[in-house]
């Protein structure tokens, strides 16, 4: 098997790294042994050289690091300039990014530019027997698995959603910095950046919620959507959805689970109305535990529930929330946390 360089592209927003850059580097870092080869980290920002060892004890073993004020705030022309450049000189054999907003902007545009093919919203990644990267993505609206080989150009490209792959614990490792040349005429090119305005979520984030109840086309109307929202937040939890839902604007879109939406992870994962295409699975079959409610016995998500419940939302819900109001002290919630 050839030793492939591995890269991965690691987001930062103000000199906090995003998590699905550091899961990434955990894969990266599994690709590399199992080639003997190496794996780069692009860190791209101003005043964020200090992140540098944070990424080698994770497994990096090289930092390619641009620091200017030219790269604060992220522009996509500055940033693919930085990175065209670079891949030119290092020669990757495979080149990952997050499939954040950022990186599902940026992700493409350096495909383009390197002349290489991406493989969007990938749920793996392996090597075949020659070294060549197999990336594997839901397709065909989730009725099958894909698996994807880009044969003769490099870098291989991917993105990879949040929370699929897992971090690495740090260990006190050795790696090396290398400073990426910043021209000065980036400031000139495309677009500039006249305000930033950062909106706090109202909500609680879907990918740190120990409980989530999620609803799809089954729950019919945004009336019938309400009993998820009371579920939720008698439960502490967060409220995702499917497309479907989405679609029809019961939910923001930042509520969505699945291929092209969020990943999650809670102790307790309740579904209803979900038929259990595994385009929305991918997105939450690693909870702790999974209790699907669905009129249809055959239910694709009964296959990968713990609990399963046939029948009707509107029958099951209603006693659930009372009983679990009953629980709580004058049935209103002062602390959130969940009744036992």
């Amino acid at each position: 098997m050839k030793k492939q360089h591995i890269g991965v592209f690691v987001e930062q927003r103000g000199g906090v790294l995003h998590n699905v850059g550091l899961e990434l580097i955990g894969k990266a870092r599994e690709l590399a042994d199992i080639s003997k080869g190496t794996v780069s980290v692009f860190l791209l920002g101003r005043d964020i050289s200090a992140l540098s060892d944070d990424l080698i004890a994770l497994g990096a073993d090289t930092v390619l690091l641009a620091d200017s004020p030219l790269l604060e705030p992220y522009r996509l022309l500055s940033y693919t300039s930085v990175l065209a450049q670079a891949c030119q000189t290092y020669h990757l054999d495979i080149l990952l990014f997050g499939a954040t907003r950022m990186g599902i902007e940026l992700a493409p545009r350096l495909a383009a530019r390197l002349k290489t093919g991406l493989s969007a919203h990938c749920i793996d990644l392996r090597l075949d027997s020659q070294g060549r990267l197999l990336q594997v993505v839901p397709g065909w609206g989730g009725g099958v698995v894909a698996t994807i080989l880009c044969p003769h150009c490099r870098p291989q490209m991917a993105t990879v959603m949040p929370g699929v792959m897992k971090k690495l614990t740090p260990t006190k490792r050795s790696g090396e910095c290398i400073m990426l040349p910043v021209k000065e005429d980036l400031h000139t090119s495309g677009p500039k950046v006249l305000e930033v305005h950062i909106e706090e979520p109202k909500e609680m984030p879907l990918e740190v919620a120990d409980v989530v109840v999620a609803g799809g086309w089954g729950i019919g109307d945004r009336k019938g959507w309400v009993l998820l929202e009371d579920l939720a937040t008698l439960l502490c939890g967060a409220v995702g959805a499917t497309r479907p839902p989405v679609d029809e604007g019961w939910v923001p879109e930042s509520r969505m689970i699945g291929q092209s939406g969020k990943t999650v992870k809670p102790r307790l994962y309740i579904g209803v109305g979900i038929s259990g295409m595994s385009h929305h699975v991918v997105g939450m079959d690693e909870s702790d535990c999974i209790v699907a409610v669905n009129t249809d016995p055959n239910a694709a998500i009964f296959e990968v529930s713990d609990v399963a419940v046939v029948g009707d939302y509107r029958e099951i819900l209603p006693p659930l929330i009372e009983e679990i109001r009953k629980r709580l002290p004058e049935g209103r919630i002062d602390t959130c946390e969940p009744p036992q």
